[in-house]
């Protein structure tokens, strides 16, 4: 792993900006041109893999909206702070981190950004990626009909329910309703020995969802063993984070043919042949 990783990413090559949506102001990171894709950060923040993905997705010619949900954007935080980070958005009032059977308040936010970019962007629609904390979020903003390629990466909501999923029931069904209707699917990764998000998880999405649901399993084999974050390293102790941390970024790995995948997944949903 590439030393730049674990020391801070000043995300200059973004540009900053602070939008107020649904009566709330957050920093959004805005980056290339193309279809709108929104990469929702996984705890403890914006860390500097969150940022090589959001720059892979950038890349591929994607205009690329990244909001500041929690924690200090670009930071690799020591093991305490990012403890810290994650025991507030625990009782944050904008997330549901327990419980399960209901979506969390952000999602709202979110859905209202999706609008946003699509308006701005431009394209047929808009994609999402959703991690670890935020997995689930991406599934949430199906419903706006602005988004159009959700991406669920090891859903970790609810932390206390291994088989519950971060929605209610009728968004569920909702859900599932414009997939079919639409024709479109949700694709969603995990690693097989993931202590965060288990199997009983992709099984309720796919009693949920039905084949709507493409859920991958990649073997823990194929996740980076080498050095990783302070927090990673002292509290994430199964392969967890398939498109950052725990990525191996060379040829012919499971880990990047997913990243791969998610690429053209946006590609096929926002890039339509004409």
């Amino acid at each position: 792993m590439s030393d730049a990783l674990l020391k801070p990413d000043d995300l200059s090559d973004f540009d900053q900006r602070v939008l107020t949506l649904e009566g709330t102001t957050k920093p959004v990171y805005v980056a290339g041109e193309g279809p709108a894709v929104i990469v929702m950060t996984e705890m403890p923040g914006i860390s500097p893999h969150v940022a090589r993905f959001a720059r892979w997705v950038r890349d591929a010619a994607f205009r690329v909206y990244m909001p500041s949900l929690f924690g200090k954007d670009g930071d690799v935080p020591d093991a305490e702070t990012a403890v810290g980070v994650f025991r507030r958005a625990c009782v944050s009032a904008e997330f549901r981190a327990l419980g399960g059977g209901s979506s969390s308040p952000v999602s709202n936010w979110l859905r209202a950004l999706a609008r946003l970019a699509h308006d701005e962007s431009g394209g047929p629609g808009v994609g999402a990626i959703g991690m670890c904390f935020t997995g689930n979020f991406a599934l949430n903003m199906m419903l706006e009909p602005v988004l159009l390629a959700p991406v669920v990466s090891q859903p970790s909501l609810p932390l206390d329910n291994p088989a519950g999923i971060e929605s209610s029931a009728e968004e569920l069904a909702q859900v599932r309703s414009r997939l079919e209707r639409e024709d479109l699917t949700v694709l969603a990764y995990r690693f097989a020995g993931d202590s965060f998000c288990r199997a009983e998880r992709f099984a309720a999405y796919q009693a949920a969802l039905g084949d709507r649901f493409i859920g991958r399993v990649l073997p823990d084999t194929a996740a980076n063993t080498g050095p990783k974050p302070p927090f990673f390293e002292q509290f994430v102790k199964t392969p967890h984070s398939v498109v950052t941390v725990h990525l191996v970024d060379e040829v012919g790995q499971p880990t990047l043919a997913a990243r791969d995948e998610i690429l053209a997944f946006f590609r096929k949903r926002l890039k339509p042949a004409s």
